[in-house]
């Protein structure tokens, strides 16, 4: 439960000592000097670059992020910017629900002060005129990325992959959130977010709501959502506008020699959109003035995670909406930007045609407690992956036997 007291008597109510909280909110004019920048070279030889700062209610926001591959002259830019939008925390015992990005927020005095046990290999940052080191910054082996062994041994060739991960925790009533984001060394970006913390002591309910955590069959801690909804910029390739395309293979009724046929068709999404997943559907923003060697349209795809519908709010129901880019519509629920009138990704949705596109991405997870997470809880994530498809016209890590194979082989 989100307790609305003082922070005295929330830390008498939880019988504990709270660290303080001190990062603000910053001159945005000041977001890329030194101190608000990560740029950051992997050992496969991809630079990733990008700015930081720490918004009062979204948390940590990054902008102007680019990626350069092993070997290319220049930066190639992907996103303008990515923050969450949202964190909608409904209970199943219909006695409690929490918009803990615009009621609270990420930022301000739930950012916690990062120690150094909490980042032993990386470096913790101060955002700008600020004091307290609340982002940690690593780059984390993250095992096996590529193999091939055509002829044994001696051409055996394998390569451990390599992830720049950003990360932030914000302490909201007894929840601890850690804001994750990961750059590969392939060009993937993940977004994740990871809940820790405490079961709340209030929200205890009948046993159809939630789960035994007590000796025998009482202390029925309530079931939950966590609806993480994400506002995605893109600027592909150093701007001139973007197009979203749904991708569906479908089968076609036919049978070959060993499988079923299916086709691969593009819906073009030229104006704003409610998107609903279906077997084997994706989405892509592509640009409209950057191509690969190949001549082929540099774009990312999405790939969601696993994620809960809480179908009892419609703003959490669809699984991504496409806008055209407002600074305004900023949170997906319960918007606060006074220059907007919308209050919802609902009512931003209006058929506005896309040149240049915002994905709003939800991924929910139903939380039904267990006895292993008193106390504290297992960290759980949720997030979703976007990957570069044909940003490069061959393999831009592969080995220099390799390098040169384009087509069929």
């Amino acid at each position: 439960m989100r307790l609305r007291a003082s922070l005295a008597a929330l830390a008498l109510v939880a019988g504990m000592i709270l660290i303080p909280r001190v990062a603000q909110a910053e001159d945005p004019q000041a977001r890329c000097g030194a101190a608000s920048m990560v740029a950051q070279t992997l050992p496969g030889g991809t630079r990733w670059r990008m700015c930081w700062h720490i918004d009062p209610q979204t948390g940590l926001v990054l902008e102007d992020v680019s990626v350069a591959y092993r070997g290319a002259p220049e930066p190639m830019r992907v996103l303008e910017s990515i923050t969450l939008s949202q964190l909608n925390v409904p209970y199943d015992s219909g006695q409690t629900e929490w918009n803990d990005i615009t009621s609270f927020g990420f930022g301000g005095d739930t950012m916690q002060e990062l120690t150094g046990r909490e980042c032993p290999d990386g470096s913790r940052r101060a955002p700008y005129r600020g004091a307290a080191r609340v982002l940690c910054v690593t780059a984390d082996a993250t095992g096996p990325a590529q193999r091939v062994n055509d002829t044994g041994e001696q051409a055996l060739y394998t390569r451990e992959g390599h992830d720049l991960v950003l990360r932030t925790v914000s302490k909201v009533g007894w929840y601890e959130y850690l804001t994750e984001y990961r750059f590969g060394d392939g060009g993937r970006i993940t977004a994740r977010l990871g809940a820790t913390g405490d079961l709340s002591p209030n929200d205890y309910t009948i046993a159809k709501a939630g789960w035994p955590i007590g000796e025998g069959q009482q202390d029925n801690a309530a079931a939950h959502h966590h609806n993480a909804i994400w506002r995605v910029d893109f600027d592909l390739a150093g701007g001139g506008g973007e197009r979203v395309e749904q991708l569906d293979s479908t089968p076609t009724g036919r049978q070959g020699r060993n499988s079923a046929i299916l086709e691969l068709t593009r819906t073009p999404i030229p104006a704003e959109a409610n998107l609903t997943t279906a077997n084997r559907r994706w989405w892509r923003v592509v640009s409209t003035t950057s191509v690969n060697a190949d001549d082929h349209p540099r774009s990312y795809d999405l790939a969601l995670g696993a994620g809960d519908v809480y179908e009892s709010r419609p703003e959490t129901r669809p699984d991504v909406s496409v806008t055209q880019q407002r600074a305004c519509e900023k949170f997906a629920t319960f918007n606060l930007d006074p220059e907007c009138g919308a209050r919802s990704v609902l009512q931003y949705v209006n058929g506005e045609q896309l040149t240049d596109p915002v994905m709003w991405v939800r991924i929910g997870f139903h939380h039904v407690p267990r006895d292993e997470d008193q106390s504290p809880m297992h960290t759980h994530w949720q997030g979703f992956d976007l990957n570069p498809r044909d940003f490069t016209a061959t393999n831009p890590l592969a080995p220099s036997a390799r390098a040169t194979i384009n087509g069929r082989p």
